[in-house]
């Protein structure tokens, strides 16, 4: 975090509730899962700031509390939003070893029904995460698994076919057909991925580096 970003945050501004907290929320800097949610106090606010690594109040302990400082899993800050009433803070954080959860699971925010249940990321890492799934998990009935069976020669020359087929849509100026072909674009080309045991996020890494 810049410290552009470090003063724009008015540490003596934020409205603190009667125990002088503020609410939290961390949320990965790269696909948008919402990771935990904690409390802040001014001083640990301002620790955060200073730092560039998460820092809570412990009301069970009633103390400063360095987020990871035991597990190793500290959350380093990409960047702090407050909201428009100034009473809730927004944490983009990379999540070192990818466990905010004291469980041991990614999310705090995982149980639907007493299941446990990855949270909901951006559309393209959930897709991603379905054909992973179908990689792994192959069914006779998947067009995913049929493509992974193929292999490289298979899915390659799906590719070639998608980029072609967007080029053609844009050479029309439909934006419906756009969308379509560039969505299947996109499909084919994180079966690759998959393929290649390649990570959507490594890709999305590799985005946030050029976009700075």
């Amino acid at each position: 975090m810049t410290n552009d970003q470090a003063q724009s945050i008015p540490v003596d501004e934020i409205k603190y509730n009667s125990r002088g907290l503020v609410p939290a929320i961390a949320q990965d800097y790269l696909d948008g899962t919402v990771l935990m949610m904690a409390w802040m106090n001014r001083e640990s606010l301002q620790k955060t700031l200073e730092t560039g690594e998460a820092w809570y109040w412990s009301r069970s302990r009633q103390e400063l509390w360095h987020k990871g400082a035991t597990s190793g899993h500290i959350q380093k800050v990409k960047s702090l939003r407050y909201d428009c009433d100034s009473d809730c803070l927004l944490i983009t954080i990379e999540q070192i070893g990818d466990i905010a959860c004291h469980t041991g699971e990614r999310s705090c925010f995982h149980r639907v029904d007493n299941q446990i249940i990855p949270p909901p990321a951006d559309t393209l890492s959930q897709v991603f995460q379905v054909i992973c799934d179908r990689r792994d998990n192959p069914t006779e009935a998947s067009y995913t698994s049929k493509l992974f069976a193929g292999g490289d020669n298979k899915i390659l020359k799906k590719i070639g076919e998608e980029s072609a087929e967007v080029v053609m849509a844009c050479k029309d100026d439909n934006p419906e057909d756009i969308a379509n072909e560039a969505a299947d674009l996109f499909y084919h080309t994180m079966v690759a991925l998959a393929h290649h045991k390649v990570d959507l996020r490594a890709v999305y890494q590799k985005l946030q580096q050029r976009r700075r």
